[in-house]
Parts: structure tokens; C-alpha cells; sequence
């Protein structure tokens, strides 16, 4: 089971997937930079953790589209 941090973080990476395809991580990275310039960690490690699920996400389609 998931707490809650892990099931938003989840939900936001599938509604970037859904919304801006291929470049979501583009646009998370953006978000946890901005983050980073506000000195805002807390919300930044929240991008840092979607970046990991797009990354994760990503790796797994390539790895299934190779069989």
C-alpha cells in the first residue's frame, strides 16, 4: 500500500503523462527547479519522486516494446 504522498505523486505523473506526453518530464523538471530557486525542498522532492515514476514509467514501456 501506498501513503498518501506516494499516491499524489503517482497520480501526478500519470496526469503529466496524459497531458504533455513525451515532454513530462521536461515540465517536471522545470517545477522541481523552480522549487529549488524558492527554497521550497519539501515540494521539490515531491518533483524529484514524479521524475523517478516518468523515469521508471519510461524504462518500463522500452523494456515491453523490445518483445
Amino acid at each position: 500500500m501506498f501513503d498518501d504522498n506516494e499516491r499524489l505523486a503517482r497520480q501526478e505523473a500519470h496526469w503529466l503523462i496524459k497531458e504533455f506526453g513525451a515532454e513530462a518530464p521536461l515540465y517536471a523538471a522545470m517545477k522541481a527547479e523552480k522549487a529549488i530557486e524558492q527554497k521550497d525542498f519539501g515540494r521539490c522532492a515531491r518533483w524529484k519522486r514524479i521524475l523517478e515514476i516518468l523515469a521508471d514509467s519510461r524504462s518500463t514501456k522500452s523494456a515491453v516494446s523490445k518483445y
